[in-house]
């Protein structure tokens, strides 16, 4: 899996790839384009993480699985708990896939 992946398995980029395969079966986009737009998809959502995100938040919970495999860390938290400056939310299970970010301007 490619780095850029990861933003795809989003809310955002599932109904995006969703629209992009129904326009291909339907002959109104080409392969090659649909797939032109998935990877500027990724481009900008790493672009928009980089330089519009400035708030900072802290995780707490119970480490249930961890793996590091194709210089992506997966992480599965229980009880996990969210604290920024404005609010905290408590999560009942939430999955972190992480990689490097040098790994995606290659």
């Amino acid at each position: 899996m490619a780095t850029f992946e990861l933003y795809r398995r989003s809310t955002i980029g599932m109904c995006l790839t969703e629209t992009l395969d129904e326009m291909v079966q339907n002959g109104t986009l080409t392969p090659e384009l649909a797939i032109q737009v998935l990877v500027q998809f990724d481009k900008s959502m790493t672009e928009a993480l980089e330089t519009q995100v400035k708030s900072k938040v802290s995780i707490k919970g119970h480490l249930h699985t961890y793996r590091f495999c194709d210089n992506v860390w997966t992480f599965i938290l229980q009880d996990a708990l969210f604290k920024s400056e404005e609010l905290q939310e408590t999560v009942g299970r939430v999955k972190i896939v992480a990689c490097d970010s040098k790994l995606l301007s290659q």
